[in-house]
């Protein structure tokens, strides 16, 4: 029953997006670029006679905290190029006012900074690309665009190239211009590319873009973007390989271990970058080494749930939509985290060595995107993990204006593994859950196979916006109720924003190179979900907007019963001066799939598997003004918790010396108080870090983080000297501390250098 009411969702999604993507895209702007007739001297003058005689994009439109008006500071936009670079010249008019700098560290906090950017489809199909920002201060930043620039998280700035640029500050205005090698990014030589431009004048809280975009949508989407007309096709590069090896060296100790163990370790090894064609990449890694990605953020996760970290390390990135957007947050086929990173045998998160990794990934047509991963791991014993092969394909077709259906296929092989070594590898990624009367039963699977179809279907102004998948896992030991899917749909305009779905989980599907965050809590689950948000915009006041919104959501297991209830009713201040307020009830319900405890399993009584537990919460957030040299983010909420109460307090500190660094705080508060026996606890994590750019080439950051659930101190430094575009000299010490007197347990000092080299 519920199966079918699933595909009648389905079919009714399809049906409704089939109709509303047929409109078409209102922009209707055109931008011209003429290749140079001379050389482009890189001095933010913009004096040569092919600056002087390219198109403008000009007349940048108010996007917040407005959009009915013509920017009070303009800006213009030229382009043109030669063989080997596309040059973009920016000039942003302004006053004498300092300008907002968080620092001068590339890749810097797009919120947090005045720029300007250009973004770029450079697939004309509105839903991929890349963008490149600079600063006042010439700090550069680059990213990718996926899912047509529709949300916030679809512009993943990890992705670092090789680029060029210079910027002079000028009385009235700063003019920056970019040398952009055809080399550093994918593209089709074709005709016409989707193009924006947005500049972010945080100074004066004022979003401005060359397309007129409504405030409800980002300006930086393709569905607001006009179109760049070569005159001359891009130039196809004959040879575009680029070899980037490494040097790494190490030294650790570990006072944990008995006897104490002290190691050294020199590595080398090697990424290349190989242009099949201008839109169609081949990555090749050889014994890869991510020392210099920084540590993950701790949490305090009180949830029974596993917290989900982002990817930070860079082989895994371009392109990843295609891999990592697969199915919904409830079940993800392929989480490229499962590669290299587990947990050992005393649950702290440890490397797995990689031999080896292959990835093609771009665009074969205009239509149609591919990307393929093979990776092999060794063997790490301390983990539980023998060596294993992961084989990840994806292939993609886009159709209408900003819509696509993909099919993925995920194969994780661990290799010359018998039934006999079950013993000796005993790792939650190489375990298969099995619900017998509510018990979790742990039995050896040797091989897991994902295959998942998925399907975004975007109108082509953003108004609505359909996402649904389908998939299944299979392995030796089953054989049934290995499925997942689900259907979501959204609809936004100028002052309100509807979604809604529904998803469900099979109790034996299991995506072990994937995110599935039920596994060993549900016997299968269910989700329903829906919400709303009303936008007002006051008129005369110093509130931006402000309004109402409510979120509800269902767990159901099978045979129907509700194991989950939330709903949350909130209201929302954006204030003209960047500062919100917001104010939230919430009221939730649980009834326990399993045994478990919050924080101390072996000290106090569990929460039993069957019981019911019903409470109610409020909170409040609050962001200052985030222009002051001094600003801060602070939330709070009390209220129930299961069988007691629980009273949070989170957010953060910060403090900008402006531009060469700032220092922060990050902090965390739990006072727990639970029923007789269940536990009385104050939880704490706080998390100091201060960042240093002595100049938009040296970096150093330092951190401390001190979490009392995981009763652990981290500190952890990183140098780096960008001494050349995308070449690296990185220095990282680590050290972890027992709180009481800051003992220490173990410490490594790194060294990595890495050379981008061009064949």
């Amino acid at each position: 029953m519920r199966t079918t009411l699933l595909k009648t969702h389905l079919f009714l999604f399809f049906s409704v997006c089939a109709m509303v993507s047929v409109a078409q895209n209102k922009s209707g702007m055109q931008l011209p670029i003429k290749r140079t007739t001379a050389p482009i001297v890189l001095d933010g003058k913009l004096e040569e006679d092919d600056w002087k005689n390219a198109f403008v994009a000009t007349d940048f439109y108010l996007n917040y905290p407005i959009d009915t008006a013509l920017a009070p500071y303009q800006s213009e936009a030229r382009l043109t190029f030669d063989d080997h670079n596309l040059y973009v010249a920016f000039v942003c008019y302004d006053d004498a006012s300092p300008d907002l700098m968080q620092s001068l560290r590339r890749d810097f906090d797009f919120d947090g900074t005045d720029n300007m950017g250009v973004y770029l489809g450079t697939f004309n199909d509105r839903i991929n690309g890349f963008y490149f920002q600079i600063t006042p201060y010439g700090v550069q930043a680059e990213g990718l665009i996926t899912t047509g620039g529709s949300g916030d998280g679809s512009y993943p700035i990890t992705w670092d190239n090789k680029w060029y640029s210079k910027v002079t500050r000028l009385e009235d205005r700063w003019v920056a211009e970019l040398a952009i090698p055809f080399k550093s990014f994918r593209y089709k030589s074709i005709d016409e590319w989707n193009i924006t431009f947005l500049r972010w004048d945080r100074k004066r809280n004022l979003v401005s873009s060359w397309i007129a975009t409504p405030i409800q949508f980002i300006p930086a989407s393709f569905a607001y973007s006009g179109q760049l007309m070569w005159t001359d096709l891009p130039p196809i590069n004959k040879s575009n390989i680029s070899l980037i090896p490494y040097v790494a060296g190490s030294a650790s100790r570990d006072k944990e271990t008995k006897p104490i163990s002290k190691a050294t370790d020199l590595q080398t090894g090697f990424d290349a970058k190989i242009g099949i064609t201008p839109a169609l990449n081949l990555d090749l890694t050889v014994n890869p080494d991510f020392s210099q990605v920084e540590v993950d953020r701790q949490v305090i996760n009180l949830t029974r749930f596993e917290f989900q970290f982002p990817e930070r390390r860079q082989f895994f990135l371009e392109n990843s939509d295609l891999l990592a957007d697969g199915g919904f947050p409830e079940s993800r086929p392929f989480f490229s985290r499962r590669i290299g990173l587990a947990l050992d045998s005393s649950g702290s998160l440890t490397k797995v060595p990689i031999l080896y990794g292959a990835r093609l990934s771009g665009s074969v047509t205009e239509k149609w995107r591919v990307s393929i991963l093979n990776m092999r791991t060794k063997e790490k014993l301390s983990a539980g993990l023998p060596d294993q092969l992961y084989t990840v394909a994806a292939v993609q077709r886009n159709f209408w204006k900003q819509s696509n259906i993909s099919l993925m296929y995920v194969d994780k092989q661990s290799l010359g593994v018998n039934e006999e070594d079950t013993l000796k590898y005993f790792h939650q990624d190489l375990l298969k859950y099995r619900f017998t009367g509510g018990d979790s039963i742990a039995t050896f699977s040797k091989y897991n196979r994902v295959f998942s179809a998925d399907a975004d279907l975007r109108s082509a102004d953003n108004t609505w916006y359909t996402s649904m998948f389908y998939s299944g896992s299979f392995d030796p030991l089953t054989d049934s109720k290995n499925f997942a899917g689900g259907a979501f749909v959204r609809y936004t305009k100028r002052t309100i924003n509807i979604f809604g779905g529904q998803s469900f989980v099979q109790k034996n599907y299991h995506a072990e190179a994937g995110f599935v965050p039920s596994r060993g809590v549900y016997p299968g689950v269910s989700n329903l979900f829906g919400g709303a948000q009303l936008t007002l915009y006051p008129k005369e006041s110093k509130i931006a907007n402000m309004g109402p919104g409510v979120d509800v959501s269902y767990t159901i297991i099978p045979g129907g019963l509700i194991v989950d209830k939330n709903f949350s009713l909130g209201y929302q201040f954006n204030l003209l001066n960047t500062s919100s307020l917001e104010l939230e009830f919430n009221h939730n319900y649980s009834k326990l799939t399993n045994s478990f405890h919050p924080f101390d399993e072996e000290n106090y009584i569990k929460f039993k598997e069957g019981e019911e537990y019903d409470w109610n919460s409020i909170g409040v957030e609050y962001n200052s003004d985030q222009r002051n040299v001094f600003n801060y983010r602070i939330e709070t909420n009390l209220g129930g918790f299961y069988n007691g109460t629980n009273f949070n307090v989170n957010g953060q500190l910060n403090y900008r010396y402006q531009p060469y660094g700032s220092f922060s705080v990050r902090f965390d508060y739990n006072d727990l108080k639970l029923a007789k026996g269940y536990g009385d606890e104050e939880l704490f994590l706080i998390g100091p870090r201060l960042d240093l750019t002595f100049t938009d080439k040296l970096f150093l950051t330092t951190f401390a983080q001190y979490n009392d659930l995981a009763d652990n101190v981290n500190l952890n430094a990183r140098f780096q000297w960008r001494y050349r575009p995308a070449s690296d000299f990185f220095l990282v010490y680590t050290e972890n501390y027992l709180p009481e007197k800051l003992v220490s347990k173990n410490k490594a000092l790194v060294f990595k250098f890495t050379y981008w080299l061009n064949l």
